[in-house]
């Protein structure tokens, strides 16, 4: 994932959820206090395709698609210009892993507390909770409406 040198990186992952747009919404303010870029992460994987289980699915995924889908919930969640001050990125892979090598060298990655995976009452949602034990730089978990 290339990225800009010349200024701090914020990597904030995005699935949809309100937790997550409340952690973009945090990454972009954070960002522009401290004269930051902000990647927005949003990772899909083809179920199954880790595992011997999983229901039959169509590989052909339409990335384009995606991208445009990504940036209508960015402008959504965050209005027009910040929507634009935002580079969206839309990777395939296991979310973990994407959010991890996106938040190389990173100045911070911001992630919700839970996703739209695992049970509704869960306190921290999987990926928020290995990506604390893992990524190289500091992490920032936001709930929804606190930010």
């Amino acid at each position: 994932m290339d990225t800009d040198e010349t200024r701090p990186r914020i990597v904030a992952g995005v699935d949809g959820s309100p937790s997550s747009y409340a952690a973009l919404r945090w990454a972009v303010r954070y960002a522009g206090l401290i004269g930051a870029t902000v990647d927005a992460v949003a990772v899909w994987e083809l179920p199954g395709l880790y595992s011997w289980s999983g229901p039959p699915v169509d590989m052909d995924v339409d990335e384009e698609e995606a991208r445009d889908r990504m940036t209508r919930e960015l402008t959504e969640a965050l209005g027009a210009e910040a929507a634009a001050s935002v580079r969206p990125l839309v990777v395939q892979g296991n979310p973990t892993d994407v959010l991890l090598r996106a938040a190389e060298g990173a100045e911070c990655l911001v992630v919700g507390s839970r996703g739209r995976g695992g049970f509704a009452r869960a306190l921290l949602g999987s990926v928020s909770s290995h990506v604390t034990h893992h990524a190289t730089c500091p992490v920032v978990i936001v709930r929804p409406g606190t930010a």
